[in-house]
């Protein structure tokens, strides 16, 4: 999706613009150099066996790798916090077309939602598949404004880790997350 310059505020805003400026220019990801990576990966203490030590990823390399906040309330939610969130029993189609579709006076606002939206889906909380958005992200939408005060990096990093330890199985054959890290 391209960056069109009056969303910038909304992004600023919820603390994912230096992210959407990182997204028009593509990662290619190192194959052989991530399978290296996940087989010195340890679950068991988060961290990589290197020949010289262990190392792992920070939340401060999260902070400074893609500008996101590591401080503020914790990113988290399920199902059942978000139907919990609807008014009066609505079905999520209802309110996913509410957030997208239906403030034709607020276009700028829409298409800002589904901008961070595809960010979070694709770059920070990517599934293997790489072609699914969880219904988890649209509590966040709900309110523009109260984006940025979520600690986005926490929960990328959070996210990585639980791919990595995933990966460390020898039946998996993809890995998702934010692998840019």
């Amino acid at each position: 999706m391209p960056l069109h310059d009056r969303i910038i505020p909304y992004l600023e805003t919820a603390g994912l613009f230096h992210l959407a400026r990182l997204n028009s220019q593509w990662f290619w990801v190192d194959e052989p150099l991530l399978s290296a990576f996940i087989e010195r990966w340890r679950p068991e203490t988060h961290t990589f066996h290197m020949p010289f030590g262990e190392c792992t990823i920070t939340l401060q390399d999260v902070a400074y790798q893609l500008g996101l906040s590591i401080d503020g309330a914790p990113v988290s939610g399920c199902l059942t916090e978000f139907e919990n969130l609807m008014e009066h029993g609505r079905p999520a189609w209802v309110w996913f077309r509410e957030l997208f579709a239906d403030a034709s006076d607020e276009t700028v606002r829409i298409y800002a939602r589904a901008y961070i939206l595809m960010l979070l889906s694709s770059q920070l909380f990517a599934d293997k598949n790489a072609n699914r958005v969880h219904l988890r992200w649209l509590p966040y939408l709900a309110s523009l404004d109260d984006l940025g005060r979520y600690s986005w990096g926490s929960a990328a990093l959070a996210w990585l880790y639980r791919y990595l330890c995933r990966g460390t199985n020898r039946n998996v054959v993809n890995l998702a997350g934010p692998l840019q890290f």
